[in-house]
Order: C-alpha cells, then structure tokens, then sequence
C-alpha cells in the first residue's frame, strides 16, 4: 500500500460521487434523505470551494479509495463545521487509512478555526460510527443545523 491524501480536484467529482454510492448500496442505506440522493454529491468540487471547507482524496498508488470533508453546514453554531461524505471502500477498509482521513480533517479544522466538529451518520455504519466514538465524537440527542438529511438518526459532536 502507498496511501497519499490531496484535496479535491475537478476530475473527481464522477469518481468520488460513484464511490459514495457504491458504499450506500453496500450498506443498504441508498434511501431519501441522505447523502445519496443529495445533488451536491455529484459535485463535490465546487461545493468544496466554499469558504471554510475541505475535502480530502485518499489514493493507494494513484486509485481513488474514498474521501472525507469539513464543511461549514449553514445553521451551525459559532466555531462548529461539519465532517461530511466520509465514506471508503470496503478494500481499503480496516487498515488504517479512515483513520488517517479522519485526522486529516481535524488539523484542517484546527487551522480553519473550528472549535467543534458535527456529525450525522446511520445505525448500518455502526463502525463508522465506533470510529468516531474512539477518535473523542459523543452522541447528542437532535441534529444541528441545516444538512437537508433527515435520514440521519445519529448525531455527534467532537470537542477540537
């Protein structure tokens, strides 16, 4: 494995978007109000050139593995960005590198700014979801802000 990490670029909108799918469908999660069916997903790029957002590519010597972003969600509080379309490919699963994404996105917080990180997530991506308690996330009981996924059920918060 040679695991590299870079921002977004243009031409990989198709791919990204196909490889968030592709993880929908694995987990059986594909349904209305999620990001499946969110029309940005196909355009991650350009929505990544807002203000205060990053997202990041993870590649094992050049094939795209998965992706994950800080986005700051409009309705948010003060200091607070979201951590969004974080998903990776079941090959690339378990060895670290969701990890390394993940870590990623917070020292890209940390040097926007944030002082607090959200997240939505599902029951079906349960360890995902054992992931983010590990890296410091806690559950709160509402969502925040203005995602436009009410088909999220899990919603966490991480202290930056």
């Amino acid at each position: 494995m040679n695991i590299t990490f870079r921002r977004i670029e243009e031409r990989d909108n198709e791919e990204i978007a196909g490889i968030i799918r592709t993880v929908f469908r694995e987990f059986k999660i594909d349904r209305p109000g999620t990001v499946y069916f969110d029309p940005t997903t196909d355009n991650l790029y350009e929505l990544f050139n807002t203000p205060g957002s990053v997202y990041w590519i993870a590649e094992d010597d050049g094939t795209m593995t998965g992706g994950c972003g800080i986005f700051p969600t409009p309705g948010l509080p003060g200091g607070c960005a979201e951590l969004v379309k974080f998903y990776l490919l079941a090959p690339w699963r378990g060895k670290g590198i969701g990890r390394a994404l993940m870590e990623k996105c917070f020292e890209s917080a940390r040097e926007m700014g944030y002082r607090q990180l959200y997240l939505e997530s599902l029951p079906e991506l349960e360890k995902a979801v054992s992931m983010y308690l590990k890296a410091g996330f806690r559950h709160i009981p509402h969502p925040l802000g203005n995602s436009g996924h009410f088909g999220c059920t899990i919603w966490m918060v991480k202290e930056m």
